[in-house]
């Protein structure tokens, strides 16, 4: 079973930065690790993905050019930098891992299969 420990989260003003951490003490560079939030009464939703493959940061719509991941395997870490944080950002934030042969990375829960316990993120004036 792979372990995945979040960490990082707070509360923040809008317009602020954070670092959420994702720690994997038994990281590969068979994984790639995709970032979600939920939000109350909401379904989970993808912000980004890295991508083992490539090394490269993906990341969806409503985010993008504010969020931007990396990884660490010196630190057996993937870390999502989130930048000009907004109200909507709030949630808890969840790193999974997941494999995919086909594809550098995934949006979808589905296909990941292991996951961290979440980390809360609160954007708030």
């Amino acid at each position: 079973q792979l372990e995945l420990v979040e960490s990082g989260g707070g509360l923040v003003q809008p317009g602020g930065s954070l670092r959420l951490s994702c720690y994997i003490p038994d990281f590969s560079g068979y994984y790639s690790i995709g970032w979600f939030r939920q939000s109350p009464g909401k379904e989970r939703e993808a912000v980004n993905c890295y991508s083992s493959t490539d090394g490269n940061s993906h990341n969806v719509q409503s985010v993008e050019g504010r969020f931007t991941s990396s990884a660490s395997g010196a630190e057996y870490s993937v870390y999502l930098q989130m930048e000009n944080l907004k109200l909507e950002d709030s949630g808890v934030y969840f790193c999974a891992a997941g494999r995919f042969p086909y594809a550098s990375c995934s949006f979808v829960p589905s296909e990941y299969s292991h996951w961290g316990q979440g980390t809360q993120v609160t954007v708030s004036s």
